[in-house]
C-alpha cells in the first residue's frame, strides 16, 4: 500500500517511513477488509468500526459538531506522516497549513486544538502592550462561551456592542463604540472581533469590508479578527468567497469540526509574522502538537469532501424548509434562518420548554436543552431524510397540542 498522505490535487507528500504503518489495511478502508494489527491481536473488521457509520449523528440536531468522522478520514490518519509540529517537521501538517492559508488568501496558518484556543491564541497574539480593548458583538462566542478568555488570558476590556439593526454590527456601531483616542484616561481599541456566522446568521460582506477599511485607516491600524468558526456556512450560503472574507481580516479562526465533521481541531490564519507569534502563544497555552498529522490529515479530507463537496448547502436547505414549516403553522422565530441553524421562539409561539423537549425525545429527535440555546435546531450533513421527516412531524405535533401551550 502506498504511504502517501491524502491530499487534494497536489503532489502526494511522502511520509518518513519506507514501510507501511503496521495498522494499514491491505485494501481501501471502504471495503469490508479487516485491519491486521499484529500477530498478538485479532484483526479488526472495518464494518465494526465506529468510523464506518454515522448512525449516531443521523438524528442529532444539537449542534453541527455532533457529526461522526468518516472512513476516508481514518484512512488519511493511517497514511499520514507523524512528524513533530512544534519543530515544524511534519509534512502533512505543513502542507495542510499552507493549503488553508491559500484558501483565505493569507501567508500562513496554524493548526490548534479547538475554536476557543484559536480565538484566544489570535487575540493574545494581536494584543501586545496594554491598555487595550476589544470591540465585539454582545452575542459573540468570545464573550459568552469561552470562559472569559479575553479577560483571563489578555487582561482586555471587551466593549460589548448591541447592533442597532438587531442583526449584525455595522460600521456605525463600531465607530460609536471604538476608542481611537489616546488620552491618559482611555483604553484604546486594538482589536475589532467580528463573528460570521453568528448564531447561524450571516454578516454581509459589504459591511465587513466597510469596517475593515475604516479599521485599517486608523493610526495605528486596528487589528481585524474574525471568529470564523462557521465561515464555511456563510460561504456555502453564497455570501462571498473564503478569499473575499479573508482579505478583510488580519487573523481568522476557522473550526474543522463544526459542519465539516473532522475529529478535532481548528486553524488560525494570518500573516507569516502574526502566525510566528501565534505559534509561540499556542505553546504557552499547552497546544504544541507532536504527531500533528493525525489531526491535519482528516481535517483536509473534511474540507475537500464536505465543504468543496457541497454538502453544507443541502443541510442549509433542510433548515430553511423546517423554518418555513414552523412559521406556516403559526410558530415564531427568534432570528431568521440564513444557514444551518433554526431558532424556534418557544415563548412567542406559546410553548413551554418543560414539555417541548420531552415531546421531541418521543420523536427520536435530539435537541440541545441548555437555556443558552433555547429552541435551537442545528442541521449538519449527516442528518438523514428519516430524521428530517420525524423533525417535521414533531413540529406539526408540538404546534397543535393544546397541553403544550401556556395557560392564558
Amino acid at each position: 500500500m502506498p504511504t502517501a498522505v491524502r491530499t487534494s490535487s497536489a503532489e502526494p507528500v511522502k511520509t518518513h517511513h519506507e514501510k507501511p504503518n503496521s495498522l494499514a489495511p491491505e485494501q481501501p478502508l471502504s471495503s469490508a477488509a479487516s485491519l491486521k494489527t499484529d500477530n498478538r491481536r485479532p484483526s479488526i473488521s472495518v464494518n465494526n468500526l465506529e468510523w464506518s457509520s454515522s448512525n449516531e449523528a443521523s438524528n442529532d440536531f444539537r449542534s453541527d459538531y455532533c457529526t461522526k468522522p468518516t472512513l476516508p478520514m481514518l484512512e488519511a490518519i493511517i497514511q499520514t506522516s507523524l512528524g513533530d509540529d512544534v519543530m515544524q517537521e511534519d509534512p502533512t501538517t505543513n502542507s495542510f497549513q499552507e493549503y488553508v492559508a491559500d484558501l483565505l488568501g493569507h501567508e500562513a496558518s496554524l493548526l490548534v486544538m479547538s475554536g476557543t484556543m484559536g480565538n484566544q491564541v489570535a487575540l493574545r497574539s494581536a494584543l501586545k502592550t496594554p491598555p487595550y480593548s476589544i470591540v465585539a458583538d454582545h452575542r459573540g462566542h468570545i464573550i459568552n462561551l469561552e470562559a472569559g478568555g479575553p479577560a483571563t488570558l489578555c487582561g482586555a476590556l471587551v466593549k460589548m456592542v448591541i447592533p442597532a439593526n438587531g442583526h449584525h454590527l455595522t460600521l456605525g456601531d463600531v465607530k460609536r463604540n471604538a476608542t481611537i483616542t489616546f488620552d491618559v484616561y482611555d483604553c484604546p481599541t486594538q482589536v475589532i472581533s467580528l463573528e460570521n456566522t453568528l448564531s447561524g446568521t450571516v454578516m454581509p460582506l459589504s459591511e465587513v469590508r466597510a469596517i475593515s477599511h475604516w479599521a485599517r485607516a486608523q493610526d495605528p491600524p486596528i487589528h481585524m479578527h474574525l471568529d470564523g468558526a462557521r465561515l464555511w456556512e456563510a460561504v456555502a450560503s453564497g455570501a462571498g468567497t473564503l478569499r473575499e472574507f479573508g482579505e478583510c481580516f488580519d487573523s481568522i479562526q476557522m473550526c474543522l469540526t463544526k459542519g465539516l465533521g473532522a475529529p478535532i481541531g481548528s486553524v488560525v490564519v494570518g500573516s507569516s509574522t502574526f502566525i510566528k507569534r501565534a505559534r509561540w502563544i499556542r505553546k504557552i497555552l499547552g497546544g504544541g502538537l507532536r504527531a500533528a498529522g493525525v489531526i491535519a490529515a482528516p481535517a483536509r479530507v473534511a474540507i475537500e469532501d464536505v465543504f468543496f463537496g457541497g454538502k453544507l448547502k443541502a443541510a442549509q436547505d433542510k433548515a430553511k424548509l423546517v423554518s418555513a414549516l414552523w412559521e406556516q403553522l403559526g410558530g415564531k422565530l427568534q432570528r431568521p434562518t440564513e444557514t444551518n441553524m433554526v431558532w424556534f421562539d418557544l415563548e412567542a409561539s406559546g410553548l413551554m420548554r418543560e414539555q417541548f423537549y420531552p415531546l421531541a425525545r418521543t420523536f427520536d429527535v435530539k435537541l440541545f436543552e441548555h437555556p443558552l440555546v433555547n429552541g435551537r435546531v442545528v442541521f449538519h450533513y449527516q442528518i438523514t431524510e428519516d430524521a428530517f421527516a420525524r423533525l417535521c412531524q414533531f413540529v406539526r405535533e408540538v404546534l397543535k397540542v393544546p397541553s403544550l401551550t401556556k395557560p392564558v
